[in-house]
């Protein structure tokens, strides 16, 4: 005779809250993680140790005026924000591996025809090459990242974003220090393009992927773009985090424009990075990167950066420094928020498309704003308070936004589950 066993009653107590735990990262994916954690730490030290030095460069060493330096500058932002629409799909097709080779090897080469030119037409040349190199880099630092089992993938990213910010502390005194021997501008750059050189050898230390000797096809390129597009709950997501770059970035513009004095700008700007790279503990643990509030947060603190900001003409520096550790806060929760929050939509064939279109949306709104907002500056210190508090709106505006975007904040997949 058989006995009937009861099924167990179903536990009543309220269901947790967060994302469900995650198993532990593997040997393979602490790899990638750690592969891509030195190249950003290259990378960037290479990058910010010249871009601090940059505006002297072509004003005082090489003489041009002031609108031939903002075309210089203006040609390499908005050309690679421009190429970061094809260039996610071309991510998917090529494999992120190798084209973050090929985007050093670019990158490399422009930091190179930089320090040896000396006519606007070579700076363009220069301008173009780097902007190419940044659009295919991008993608593929954050594919590879994507890949990542959700066990690792948080702290993962919060390791990346901590060296970026420790280059963003370290790269203008090394730029500095570099630039006090005999070549000058032509050695740093030549530094950079080691630099980058030896971030493009650091990624053939990531494991290889077998889809990534899978042959690509052009035509492929606006077929990723359209399934993308086609993705409403995503494009609506990317179309309300678009502000997010000119939240992160426009404070390195304003300061100077404010008629702060450079020391006092410095200072501010290390003290953002050091506070943005602090926040990324709090936020790997428990994945807290991938939950709503996360990213509301961020937004709210940056738009109370930029009210701050608003309220000042270059003669307080408390204040700014109030104003800086809030934006580096909100740089802190906003960037892993919106990574992670598409690395869950993305399917994995995909994720350079879908990083592709969000990034296009926020680059070409940072791109457009920077022009708005610098003429506002123009009109004097009440445009300038226009200016900032306009920047303060559109936070406010992208935090509405998202707190009704429901599918996104629900953190749903595209596609088949990917048991997370």
């Amino acid at each position: 005779m058989t006995v009937s066993v009861p099924a167990p009653a179903p536990a009543s107590g309220p269901a947790p809250s967060g994302p469900p735990p995650a198993p532990a990262a593997g040997p393979s994916d602490r790899r990638v993680v750690a592969a891509v954690v030195a190249i950003q730490l290259a990378a960037s030290l290479g990058f910010f140790s010249v871009m601090a030095h940059l505006v002297a460069h072509l004003r005082h060493d090489l003489g041009l005026l002031a609108g031939t330096v903002g075309l210089v500058l203006g040609v390499r932002v908005g050309l690679q924000f421009a190429l970061l629409l094809p260039v996610g799909t071309v991510t998917d097709l090529l494999g992120a591996r190798r084209t973050g080779m090929i985007s050093c090897a670019v990158r490399a080469l422009g930091f190179v025809l930089l320090g040896s030119a000396g006519s606007v037409g070579a700076l363009l040349c220069a301008a173009v090459a780097l902007a190419a190199g940044g659009a295919l880099y991008n993608p593929a630092a954050h594919s590879l990242l994507a890949s990542v089992g959700p066990g690792g993938r948080s702290g993962g990213f919060a390791a990346y974003v901590v060296a970026q910010h420790l280059a963003t502390v370290a790269g203008p005194p090394m730029g500095l220090l570099l630039l006090g021997f005999g070549p000058g501008f032509a050695l740093l750059t030549g530094t950079a393009a080691a630099l980058w050189a030896v971030a493009g050898v650091l990624f053939l230390l990531v494991p290889r992927k077998g889809r990534e000797s899978a042959p690509a096809r052009p035509c492929d390129v606006l077929a990723g773009v359209r399934a993308v597009l086609g993705d409403r709950a995503f494009l609506y997501f990317a179309l309300l985090t678009a502000p997010t770059t000119l939240l992160a970035t426009h404070i390195m513009t304003a300061v100077p424009l404010l008629g702060f004095k450079p020391a006092v700008a410095t200072l501010s700007f290390s003290l953002l990075a050091m506070v943005a790279a602090a926040v990324q503990p709090f936020v790997a643990v428990r994945r807290r990167g991938e939950r709503p509030w996360v990213l509301r947060l961020g937004l709210l603190c940056a738009a109370a950066g930029f009210f701050v900001l608003a309220a000042l003409d270059g003669t307080r520096p408390g204040p700014l420094m109030i104003a800086a550790v809030l934006n580096g806060i909100a740089n802190g929760l906003v960037q892993p928020a919106v990574f992670q929050r598409t690395a869950r939509r993305a399917p994995p064939e995909r994720f350079g498309s879908y990083y592709g279109v969000m990034a296009f949306c926020a680059g070409m709104f940072s791109f457009a704003g920077d022009l708005v907002i610098g003429r506002l500056f123009d009109l004097g210190p009440a445009g300038a308070v226009w200016a900032l508090a306009g920047v303060g709106a559109c936070a406010l505006l992208a935090l509405a936004g998202t707190a009704r975007a429901g599918g996104m904040e629900a953190g749903t997949v595209a596609g088949p589950a990917r048991g997370e």
